[in-house]
């Protein structure tokens, strides 16, 4: 019964995210909209990070990485091709691929957590650094020049499945967005219902225990690690289609950090937390980089030393813990007021 109410819990959270973007597409203007769209474009890749790290207990500095790898792939594809369909699948089945490979080498090696972060994040470095040095003609794939540090311009965004000239229009884009980060929150949580997501959580609670039970533990590693990839690939797609548009930024540190500290503050082991935190944040950032008074690195930096700090869970979990508090604390009022009742 229990197991019954979560999955339609589940399906409630999802639909409403649905409602409330298909209510937005409408009742906004354009320029918000588009903003509105790349903060969701985030909330899917803090997602990615939320379920590897949050539940898989995998600390991955270069989840840019997989991003980038489907910003970059979606827009070489649909440019050679014309048509956004099987670049879409292109963009999330090439990161997927890459995470096997390397978390085949990785899990399947013995590397230990701090050096698989050391891991990931230098090949971020290698692709960003890669990516800048691709500014000649001669760099190019089919049809697409790779442009080095000027990146990829006009890219073809998405259109109708096998409809090359039936373009979607911004708002489509927008829910096309808002569908994608809903869908795949309700694949997550449904994963993490399963038996292989409480075989990961139990990993990541005592991974050698686990694998004294009989457990693979890199098999369930490297899936886990696979699926953040497909997420973080499938944002990049959404994110070249948001501006048309991709440059070796996607590889960045500051990308890779940005999405650790979405997930600090919205609180390790949620889902919804760090896509929250994210939307917030991207909204502050947008807002203080308008101005010149103060410096928003810093601003990020002390966030982020005050959830270490003070705040440890994030907010999500805070705020759970807080309400279940408030409600054991009225819970004894009330039993005595109906026993008072009574007599």
């Amino acid at each position: 019964m229990k197991l019954f109410s979560e999955k339609i819990q589940i399906v409630v959270t999802s639909l409403a995210m649905v409602l409330v973007a298909l209510w937005l597409s409408g009742a906004i203007e354009l320029y918000t909209l588009l903003s509105l769209t790349v903060f969701l474009v985030m909330g899917l890749l803090s997602l990615s990070l939320a379920f590897i790290w949050g539940y898989g207990g995998i600390l991955c500095f270069g989840q840019a990485a997989f991003f980038g790898l489907g910003a970059y792939t979606y827009a070489i594809c649909a440019i050679n091709w014309g048509d956004s369909t099987w670049a879409v699948v292109m963009a999330v089945l090439l990161p997927t691929l890459f995470s096997l490979l390397l978390g085949y080498v990785i899990f399947y090696g013995g590397v230990s957590d701090v050096y698989l972060g050391a891991i990931t994040l230098a090949v971020s470095l290698v692709l960003f650094n890669w990516v800048n040095s691709t500014s000649g003609s001669e760099y190019h794939i089919g049809e697409a020049l790779l442009g080095g540090f000027n990146g990829i311009p006009s890219v073809p965004t998405l259109n109708l499945p096998f409809q090359p000239d039936a373009i979607l229009s911004p708002e489509a884009i927008f829910m096309v967005t808002a569908g994608c980060l809903a869908l795949c929150y309700a694949l997550l949580k449904f994963v993490l219902l399963s038996r292989f997501g409480k075989t990961v959580v139990a990993i990541r609670e005592n991974e050698q225990r686990a694998g004294l039970l009989g457990y693979n533990v890199p098999a369930h590693k490297l899936a886990t690690f696979a699926i953040g990839a497909a997420i973080a690939g499938l944002a990049g797609c959404l994110y070249v289609n948001w501006g048309a548009f991709v440059s070796p930024g996607v590889f960045s540190i500051s990308q890779s950090a940005q999405i650790i500290i979405w997930v600090i503050v919205g609180g390790r082991g949620t889902l919804l937390g760090p896509v929250i935190s994210c939307v917030l944040l991207q909204w502050m950032v947008t807002r203080l980089g308008a101005q010149q008074t103060v410096d928003v690195n810093l601003v990020l930096g002390v966030i982020l030393a005050v959830f270490v700090l003070l705040i440890p869970g994030g907010i999500l979990p805070t705020l759970q813990r807080l309400w279940r508090r408030k409600r054991h604390a009225a819970a004894p009022a009330s039993r005595a007021q109906v026993r008072e009742v009574k007599q």
